[in-house]
């Protein structure tokens, strides 16, 4: 009895920490909308009034409404309130009998047409055009076609899509180039201005040996665009048709490993083992379409396998995302660092859910050893981190995470993590710090990485200099011109406190004369200010962050920027000759209906960023931990976001919105599972029948 005692004391404690995270999380979106508003008109938390306060109330209702649901459905309760229930029941019977309200009166008519003859040929036609889908869906290589044929016209018509970065990445190998083939050019110099000075590297970073690659935009990259863009040249005079080839590439890349995921979730058979267990160890297709149903031997049918995969309708709501959505559109074939490596997480997140579907808890061992994933898999994971790791400086820190998780829920698969996940890390992060270390290339400026910090410094200068203290000014002095950082603030974009940009910029970060002694007194100068401002870093830091978790906040920069931005449109040979009015016509439908009220929010990538979250909040709640061991990335990927210079920048939400689909499939099949045990408890006083 103590024993039992002491469980459901911990029992109720564990319930309790995790419906206050599930809460947290509801506030922090309740919140982050409610702040919207303040910084839509610049008025900051100072303007916080009881309109604020009620907008953030109905957000947190909403939201812990939408917890509360997917936690009931999770368990296999049911949903809808009783009164919905008794409600269905009688108009259920208004339809089968005499109707006698309006509405079973227009639910009746309803019902006899979807039974006439044009409403049975309907029916037949949606039927037949579900099935053809799911024929057509159901391997890899058919989905690659679906995925071809879909965005055939984007890369066709549009042919590429890029901004500033790639340019300065061009820019940056040509001087590699010219350096390697003898050509003398200026180095550290107070007038010179070189590609490091762009998106300025400190000098004191520079190695005395002259050399122009950096890794600002991971330089395995630049060094390839580079390449692209050199022969280009060599071929055609001009980086555009180097560009073009670019944008084409990863338009393949990106249907190959949509296909490969979306094959994993839809068409990867399984035998049910238990409640909640698959098995994988029978690789045949349709395996899974042939079974019989799971029954009892005294209460017969309990449910069909059918359910547990992917149908038709599942499949058709995923791709119409993928094809019709700008964020998948329009990253086809843009070419900056984060659709590459969205991408690329999306392929990595298709073979951790073969991971998650083999672990070997929910299998039985084969001669007492753990199941081994399939070696297409293993190189799979393995690929995928290498592009990760390539395109995102971040990318390291989120596989070492997923690693560390890994080793501790699935620790006899140990081989496969450390080949598949350490080892590319160690190969290219070790290789590119080395590479750092021995003066071959610059690393990138830590100032980078301290966007809130820099925006907290700023927009207290700007709104309150005197409130900056003599020992922090002092101290910050050798780093920055606070007067130019006041000037320059802008409270979605850090960037111009950094003095990036061309070389008209404001010189707000001293980056020709800063030392790297100086920079040791930062962190302190930082300090002392938002101790003495702490209303406005707390202003500096919502207004920078808030618009990822806010679904009526209007990107920042959209995925339709690239598309049609100067950089496109003019500042090229002749790609801006091709289709120039088709593209200006394409970005702006997208932008319009951007702009439509909870219509548009399906193209922003926030709301899929605030979705993702509260489903995350309801696995913690349901305490289904194996699947947030390899959904925990998704939340460090937001911190990516809340951290990153630019407030609501749709690229770095592109990764989450990719795989939203797949992990609401994941989640019903594992509240399917759920909903089975509970049927079976029901029945029989067991989970399993």
């Amino acid at each position: 009895m103590p024993l039992m005692s002491e469980k459901k004391k911990a029992g109720k404690v564990a319930t309790v920490l995790s419906w206050t995270l599930g809460v947290l999380a509801c506030l922090w979106v309740a919140w982050c909308c409610a702040i919207g508003p303040l910084y839509w008109f610049g008025t900051g938390l100072s303007g916080f009034g009881w309109s604020n306060a009620a907008y953030m109330a109905i957000a947190f209702v909403i939201s812990f409404a939408m917890l509360r649901a997917l936690v009931r459905y999770g368990r296999g309760e049911r949903v809808l309130p009783r009164y919905f229930a008794r409600r269905h029941e009688k108009l259920r019977h208004e339809i089968a009998g005499t109707p006698t309200t309006v509405l079973g009166i227009m639910l009746r008519h309803l019902h006899d047409a979807a039974h006439s003859r044009p409403g049975r040929a309907i029916h037949a036609v949606i039927v037949w055009g579900g099935r053809k889908l799911t024929s057509c869906t159901d391997c890899w290589w058919k989905l690659m076609l679906v995925f071809v044929i879909g965005w055939l016209w984007v890369p066709t018509t549009l042919l590429a899509a890029f901004g500033a970065d790639i340019r300065s990445q061009i820019r940056e190998f040509s001087w590699v180039l010219n350096q390697w083939t003898g050509l003398k050019q200026p180095y550290i110099g107070f007038f010179s201005f070189v590609p490091m000075d762009i998106y300025p590297t400190a000098h004191y970073m520079w190695p005395a040996n002259p050399t122009y690659l950096t890794d600002q935009h991971n330089v395995v990259l630049t060094v390839v665009y580079g390449a692209f863009a050199a022969v280009s040249r060599y071929l055609t005079d001009s980086n555009d048709a180097g560009i073009v080839v670019l944008a084409a590439l990863q338009w393949l890349f990106a249907a190959f490993c949509c296909a490969a995921t979306a094959n994993r979730f839809f068409n990867l058979p399984w035998r049910r083992l238990g409640v909640g267990t698959f098995d994988f160890s029978h690789p045949e297709r349709h395996d899974c379409w042939n079974m019989r149903d799971f029954t009892h031997p005294e209460a017969g049918v309990v449910a069909r396998p059918s359910r547990l995969r992917a149908g038709a309708k599942t499949r058709f709501v995923i791709l119409l995302f993928f094809m019709v959505c700008p964020l998948s559109v329009f990253a086809t074939i843009s070419l900056t660092k984060s659709p590459l490596f969205a991408f690329a997480f999306v392929w990595w997140f298709g073979v951790w859910y073969e991971l998650h579907m083999t672990h070997i808890k929910a299998l039985p061992t084969i001669n007492g050893k753990p199941m081994k994933l399939r070696k297409r898999s293993l190189c799979a994971l393995f690929a995928s981190s290498c592009v990760m790791l390539i395109s995102a400086k971040y990318a390291w820190y989120i596989i070492l995470f997923a690693a560390v998780l890994a080793l501790v829920n699935d620790r006899k698969r140990w081989k496969t993590y450390a080949v598949a996940l350490l080892l590319p890390t160690v190969l290219i992060h070790g290789g590119l710090v080395y590479l750092v270390n021995s003066g071959a290339i610059i690393g990138g400026d830590p100032i980078e990485s301290r966007g809130i910090q820099l925006q907290q410094i700023a927009r207290v200068a700007k709104y309150n200099p005197q409130g900056i203290p003599e020992d922090a000014a002092k101290k910050l002095a050798p780093i920055f011109n606070l007067d130019q950082m006041a000037e320059s603030y802008f409270q979605q974009d850090a960037d111009p406190v950094k003095s990036s940009g061309i070389q008209s910029k404001k010189v707000s970060y001293k980056w020709r004369t800063v030392t790297e002694k100086d920079m040791d007194n930062f962190n302190d100068a930082w300090w002392q200010i938002v101790k003495a401002n702490p209303q406005i870093a707390l202003d500096a830091f919502f207004a920078e962050c808030f618009g990822y978790f806010d679904v009526v906040d209007l990107p920042y920069v959209s995925m339709d920027y690239y598309v049609n931005n100067d950089y496109v449109q003019s500042d090229n040979e002749w790609i801006h000759l091709y289709n120039h009015k088709w593209r200006d016509q394409v970005a702006g439908f997208a932008k319009q209906w951007g702009n439509i009220p909870v219509i548009g929010w399906v193209t922003h990538g926030n709301l899929y960023v605030t979705l993702t979250l509260i489903i995350g909040a309801a696995e913690v709640v349901l305490r289904r931990w194996r699947s947030l061991s390899w959904h925990l990335p998704l939340l460090l990927l937001m911190g990516v976001m809340i951290t990153a210079p630019a407030n609501n920048f749709e690229r770095h939400m592109l990764p989450v919105a990719f795989v939203f689909g797949f992990l609401c499939l994941q989640f019903w099949r594992e509240s399917c599972a759920a909903r089975i045990a509970a049927d079976n408890v029901r029945r029989f006083g067991t989970c399993n029948a």
